[in-house]
């Protein structure tokens, strides 16, 4: 069964690309698509797979949809181009352990009622050496809204690492994707899916989660993409709001054919409005655009010239 591997990065990230693409390389499921996405500037990222290697595998697929939105709408916009029924995500910064691909997917096999199957997440530390970590989950299947209720019982720790998931890809479709939050879009989503669907524990280690001082989980402020990033956002949205209700903002008109199926949260639709509908939120559909995704047009029904030209 063939996986699709997403990952998303940025210029920043883009030194630890060779790493994630020696672990993609290296897995023992030799059937996957590793789907790449920049996140801003392509420049550096291009670079490195290029020195890599990887830029000359038919199996990676880079994009770049040229701005900075943050890793959830840019996961998203990979999750639009993914064909497989699976996903595992890895980001950029982190590797899969060889055998991952191959355990995670036979739990799917054997459990084909479950949405999502998860294993050990090892920390990969500064010098090298891994770090082992207990779990308090037991391992075969989850039982539809378990991880959901470990969590509310103590919601100071996640029971399972969420960056190392191997998703069915109509399940994430049916939740929307990664979830706009800062720092915990991952999260947000694997807690969504323990809502909706059963899963599976595999009791081996399938990610190295990488310590370094410049991952978000070690910053206060973890969110560097589009959206509300201050405090005046939140009220320049509910002026473009009342833009829009008056007449004077732009709406979407046209499907963009970019985006598929694949939903993506309102975080950039935030932005979108915040630049006066000058940016693609790429979402199918929020509560912000009434359509989103499309070429601007005014109420009106006359089109902006030069949004998307």
């Amino acid at each position: 069964m063939r996986v699709d591997v997403v990952t998303a990065v940025h210029a920043a990230y883009a030194p630890f690309l060779p790493a994630a693409w020696a672990s993609v390389r290296a897995q023992r499921h030799r059937d996957w698509t590793w789907l790449v996405q920049v996140d801003g500037p392509a420049t550096a990222v291009t670079a490195a797979l290029a020195a890599c290697g990887a830029a000359d595998d038919p199996r990676v697929r880079l994009d770049a949809h040229g701005t900075r939105e943050g890793p959830a709408v840019a996961r998203n916009i990979a999750l639009g181009r993914a064909e497989a029924d699976l996903v595992q995500n890895l980001d950029a910064d982190d590797e899969l352990e060889p055998d991952a691909l191959t355990v995670l997917a036979a739990a799917l096999r054997e459990h084909p009622d479950a949405g999502f199957a998860v294993g050990h997440a090892r920390d990969l530390l500064p010098d090298g050496t891994l770090r082992e970590h207990a779990l308090d989950v037991r391992p075969g299947r989850l039982a539809r809204g378990e991880l959901l209720r470990i969590w509310r019982h103590d919601p100071r720790r996640v029971p399972v690492h969420p960056a190392g998931v191997l998703w069915r890809r109509d399940l994430l479709l049916r939740l929307g994707g990664w979830m706009a939050l800062r720092g915990m879009e991952d999260t947000g989503l694997l807690l969504a899916a323990s809502a909706a669907a059963a899963g599976v524990h595999v009791p081996a280690a399938t990610l190295r989660y990488r310590r370094h001082p410049g991952q978000r989980s070690t910053r206060r402020g973890k969110f560097t993409g589009g959206g509300c990033a201050d405090r005046a956002a939140p009220a320049a949205g509910r002026a473009a709001l009342e833009r829009a209700r008056t007449g004077s903002e732009t709406i979407l008109t046209r499907p963009n054919p970019a985006i598929r199926s694949a939903r993506t949260p309102p975080t950039a639709c935030h932005r979108a409005w915040e630049l006066d509908s000058r940016t693609e939120c790429g979402h199918a559909y929020c509560r912000w655009h009434r359509s989103c995704g499309r070429r601007a047009g005014r109420r009106d029904g006359s089109e902006r010239s030069g949004v998307w030209d």
